[in-house]
């Protein structure tokens, strides 16, 4: 029995042993593995680049001749700041839609063959972001443990922020593998920013994003880059921001905006432009490079640029025409923000009048603009412009200055504007708006006895010490009046 339980407890110690070394060592090799998966996420060459160039037809090499590209005067910076050679701070770059700011990324991450570079897609729904953020690290969320050998965890134990935080917890450590062998930091490049949802779930991703960025930034481990179209990813990072570096993509001055029409018509066409072209091209869609693409690729560049200018319009009369005087009360909110915005583009227009300059010759065009809270006082709201950012219809900056959208979409108002009647609609409007709001505050008494015909004849009675003046009420029955209607009163007058 002795020598029984003597082999027996001689195996269980064995067998112990054997699964808590094994079950220890495949821990470690685990984690090494995801770590390892993650630091080759940030090797040279990446899908997003592949994806790019595919679409673009373009070279994918490093070396390749940029003929494809238009230089941006801001394109040396971005370089710097996606080859790890600017640390110390993480960036927001904020623009107009179709301005270059995505190009300029995906160029800059050419330039070096994306090495020591992920860039991933935000998007309203977390989950999806989350999935996004895996993809870009390569990184599957699962959470393997001892306690049950051989077992993983799935990443459907947690939410998906806390996820995200894991994610980013994995990502610093492979940052101060990199920090230690390289000696620069990982950049990690958030695209459409905007696209996060402004409510609570969307506040703490931005929050936690931007507290790893901080933090970051602080230890030179990871640069981050978050690119937005919309001023509201700018207030919400500005709240907690110390070493934010914010840089703005406008619209091309005309020289480089001309430069690149021609060069994109070089390219499509193999054709040279007379510069009288490329001069009324240019007064019709300005500098955005998105517009002078789609200009370049048709054959009727002229019919294009006013299909472009049609389309702005038909956008904003679609989103926020008035009614006129005759509009159902129903409708009252969307009015008053379809009205806001509709005065915002009059005082635009307007203040051209106004301005000392509307086109400088090297410059080009010179959209008038107010203020923010300018702009809030004339809408007699402050809640509405940031939705009006949302829809394209205008555009705040960075320096917080409200404008149109793009040189298209003031030519629209302008159309807009101009046409016949168009103020006294507008007025008609305001007045609409002015009468109904009035009803709502308006309540209504009612007296039966004089509904059915009745009268009252109102005598003054002799005042008392104890009640003051008093009056009495008598009625006078008439057609259609019953004892069921009846009333009678006596009033007191202090």
């Amino acid at each position: 029995m002795l020598e029984a339980a003597a082999t027996s407890l001689a195996s269980i110690i064995v067998l112990g042993i054997g699964f808590s070394v094994a079950a220890y060592s495949y821990q470690k090799f685990y984690k090494y593995f995801v770590l390892q998966k993650i630091a080759n996420a940030f090797e040279p060459g990446d899908p997003v680049l592949v994806l790019a160039a595919i679409g673009k037809n373009l070279a994918l090499t490093s070396t390749a001749a940029a003929t494809h590209w238009v230089e941006r005067p801001e394109q040396a910076a971005v370089d710097a700041i996606v080859a790890g050679e600017e640390v110390g701070h993480y960036h927001l770059f904020i623009g107009e839609k179709g301005t270059g700011k995505s190009s300029m990324l995906l160029e800059a991450m050419r330039k070096i063959d994306g090495d020591g570079v992920a860039m991933l897609e935000a998007h309203s729904d977390l989950e999806i972001f989350r999935i996004r953020l895996g993809k870009a690290l390569d990184y599957e969320f699962h959470e393997d443990y001892m306690g049950s050998y051989f077992s993983e965890r799935g990443p459907r134990d947690t939410t998906a922020l806390l996820d995200i935080e894991r994610a980013l917890n994995k990502l610093e450590k492979v940052a101060l593998q990199r920090r230690r062998r390289v000696g620069k930091p990982l950049v990690v490049i958030i695209n459409q920013m905007h696209l996060i949802r402004d409510d609570e779930d969307g506040k703490d991703l931005i929050e936690l994003l931007q507290q790893r960025a901080e933090q970051w930034a602080a230890a030179n481990l990871v640069t981050m880059v978050f690119n937005s179209d919309e001023y509201w990813i700018y207030e919400r990072l500005k709240q907690l921001s110390t070493r934010m570096e914010v840089l703005t993509i406008v619209d091309l001055p005309k020289a480089q905006a001309t430069a690149a029409l021609n060069n994109y018509r070089l390219r499509y066409f193999n054709e040279q432009l007379d510069p009288g072209t490329v001069e009324r091209v240019y007064d019709l869609v300005g500098g955005r490079l998105n517009f002078l693409n789609r200009v370049a690729k048709s054959q009727d560049m002229l019919k294009t640029c006013n299909e472009i200018i049609e389309v702005e319009k038909t956008w904003f009369l679609n989103q926020c025409w008035i009614l006129g005087k005759d509009m159902d009360d129903d409708v009252m909110d969307q009015q008053k923000w379809a009205t806001a915005a509709v005065v915002l583009a009059t005082a635009l227009v307007d203040k051209e009048a106004e301005m000392e300059r509307t086109y400088d010759p090297e410059l080009g065009h010179v959209l008038p603009s107010f203020a923010l809270h300018k702009a809030q006082e004339i809408m007699t709201r402050s809640d509405f412009v940031r939705q009006l950012d949302r829809l394209n219809l205008f555009s705040i900056t960075s320096s917080a200055q409200v404008r149109a959208s793009s040189v298209p979409m003031h030519l629209a108002f302008q159309e807009i504007v101009a046409e016949p009647g168009f103020r006294r609609h507008l007025q008609d409007t305001i007045d609409r708006i002015a009468a109904i709001e009035s009803l709502g505050r308006t309540r209504e008494l009612v007296a039966k006895d004089l509904v059915f015909g009745g009268k009252y004849k109102i005598r003054k009675a002799a005042a008392t010490a104890q009640d003051g003046a008093r009056f009495d009420v008598t009625l006078k029955e008439g057609e259609g009046w019953s004892a069921n209607n009846a009333s009678s009163a006596s009033v007191n007058h202090d």
